[in-house]
Protein backbone atom coordinates (compact mmCIF):
# COMPACT_ATOMS: atom_id res chain seq x y z
CA UNK A 1 0.00 0.00 0.00
CA UNK A 2 1.51 3.38 -1.04
CA UNK A 3 0.31 6.66 -0.16
CA UNK A 4 1.72 9.97 -2.15
CA UNK A 5 1.34 13.42 -0.82
CA UNK A 6 2.68 16.37 -1.20
CA UNK A 7 1.70 17.47 -4.70
CA UNK A 8 0.83 21.97 -5.04
CA UNK A 9 0.74 23.99 -7.98
CA UNK A 10 4.29 26.25 -7.55
CA UNK A 11 5.55 28.84 -9.61
CA UNK A 12 8.71 28.46 -12.17
CA UNK A 13 11.93 27.91 -9.95
CA UNK A 14 9.86 26.87 -7.03
CA UNK A 15 10.79 23.51 -4.76
CA UNK A 16 7.93 20.64 -3.60
CA UNK A 17 8.59 17.37 -1.58
CA UNK A 18 6.84 14.32 -2.58
CA UNK A 19 6.30 11.73 0.20
CA UNK A 20 5.02 8.23 -0.47
CA UNK A 21 4.27 6.46 2.49
CA UNK A 22 4.51 2.86 2.39
CA UNK A 23 3.02 0.10 4.85
CA UNK A 24 1.79 -3.59 3.93
CA UNK A 25 5.20 -4.90 1.86
CA UNK A 26 8.41 -5.73 1.71
CA UNK A 27 9.68 -2.42 1.58
CA UNK A 28 13.61 -3.03 2.43
CA UNK A 29 14.26 -5.20 -0.60
CA UNK A 30 11.99 -3.46 -3.28
CA UNK A 31 13.19 -1.50 -6.47
CA UNK A 32 11.16 2.10 -5.03
CA UNK A 33 10.70 5.25 -7.54
CA UNK A 34 8.77 7.81 -8.78
CA UNK A 35 7.46 8.12 -11.89
CA UNK A 36 5.22 10.87 -13.29
CA UNK A 37 2.74 10.82 -16.39
CA UNK A 38 1.02 13.34 -18.38
CA UNK A 39 -2.38 13.22 -20.24
CA UNK A 40 -1.69 11.75 -23.60
CA UNK A 41 1.82 10.67 -22.85
CA UNK A 42 3.90 7.79 -21.46
CA UNK A 43 4.15 7.43 -17.70
CA UNK A 44 8.02 7.92 -17.52
CA UNK A 45 10.91 7.02 -14.86
CA UNK A 46 12.11 10.40 -12.86
CA UNK A 47 13.94 8.52 -10.41
CA UNK A 48 14.55 4.94 -8.47
CA UNK A 49 16.69 3.34 -6.01
CA UNK A 50 17.02 0.04 -6.32
CA UNK A 51 16.85 -2.99 -4.00
CA UNK A 52 20.98 -2.45 -4.34
CA UNK A 53 20.98 0.73 -3.00
CA UNK A 54 22.00 3.20 -6.21
CA UNK A 55 19.97 6.01 -7.41
CA UNK A 56 19.53 7.12 -10.77
CA UNK A 57 17.42 10.07 -12.27
CA UNK A 58 16.02 10.87 -15.53
CA UNK A 59 18.24 13.19 -17.46
CA UNK A 60 15.63 16.31 -17.28
CA UNK A 61 15.96 16.35 -13.38
CA UNK A 62 19.52 15.48 -12.55
CA UNK A 63 20.40 18.46 -10.45
CA UNK A 64 17.20 19.39 -9.71
CA UNK A 65 15.40 16.24 -7.86
CA UNK A 66 16.52 14.32 -5.07
CA UNK A 67 14.81 10.86 -3.94
CA UNK A 68 15.61 9.15 -0.69
CA UNK A 69 14.24 6.99 1.44
CA UNK A 70 13.83 6.70 5.26
CA UNK A 71 13.78 3.46 6.37
CA UNK A 72 12.73 3.88 10.05
CA UNK A 73 9.10 5.65 8.76
CA UNK A 74 8.56 3.79 5.47
CA UNK A 75 9.01 6.86 3.27
CA UNK A 76 10.09 7.58 0.00
CA UNK A 77 10.81 11.17 -0.47
CA UNK A 78 11.24 13.13 -3.61
CA UNK A 79 12.57 16.38 -3.45
CA UNK A 80 11.90 18.70 -6.23
CA UNK A 81 13.92 21.81 -6.52
CA UNK A 82 14.25 24.46 -9.33
CA UNK A 83 10.79 23.15 -10.98
CA UNK A 84 9.83 23.86 -14.30
CA UNK A 85 6.71 23.87 -16.61
CA UNK A 86 7.70 20.72 -17.91
CA UNK A 87 7.83 18.99 -14.49
CA UNK A 88 3.80 19.39 -14.48
CA UNK A 89 2.06 15.45 -14.11
CA UNK A 90 0.56 13.17 -12.15
CA UNK A 91 3.56 11.79 -9.73
CA UNK A 92 3.08 7.84 -8.78
CA UNK A 93 5.28 6.29 -6.37
CA UNK A 94 5.71 2.63 -6.84
CA UNK A 95 7.37 -0.48 -5.56
CA UNK A 96 8.76 -3.82 -6.83
CA UNK A 97 7.43 -6.99 -4.91
CA UNK A 98 11.17 -7.98 -5.34
CA UNK A 99 14.81 -7.87 -5.80
CA UNK A 100 15.39 -5.51 -8.90
CA UNK A 101 18.64 -3.20 -9.35
CA UNK A 102 18.66 0.30 -10.11
CA UNK A 103 19.19 0.04 -14.23
CA UNK A 104 16.40 -2.52 -14.58
CA UNK A 105 13.81 -0.68 -12.27
CA UNK A 106 14.36 2.97 -14.21
CA UNK A 107 14.42 1.04 -17.41
CA UNK A 108 11.15 -0.89 -17.39
CA UNK A 109 9.64 0.05 -14.33
CA UNK A 110 6.13 1.14 -15.67
CA UNK A 111 5.77 -2.86 -16.50
CA UNK A 112 7.94 -4.60 -13.59
CA UNK A 113 6.77 -2.55 -10.25
CA UNK A 114 3.55 -4.13 -8.93
CA UNK A 115 3.30 -1.95 -6.09
CA UNK A 116 1.63 1.87 -6.91
CA UNK A 117 0.00 4.58 -5.53
CA UNK A 118 -2.57 7.14 -6.87
CA UNK A 119 -0.47 9.71 -7.80
CA UNK A 120 -0.56 13.37 -7.05
CA UNK A 121 -0.46 16.22 -8.79
CA UNK A 122 2.26 18.47 -9.33
CA UNK A 123 1.41 21.82 -11.59
CA UNK A 124 4.30 24.34 -12.18
CA UNK A 125 3.35 27.91 -13.76
CA UNK A 126 5.72 30.27 -16.04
Amino acid sequence: HLVESGGDSVQTGGSLRLSCEVSGMTYKLACMGWFRQTPGKEREAVAVIGSEGDTIYADSVKGRFTASQDDSKNTLYLQMNSLKPEDTAMYYCAASRGYIIATVCFADGSRLLGWWGQGTQVTVSS
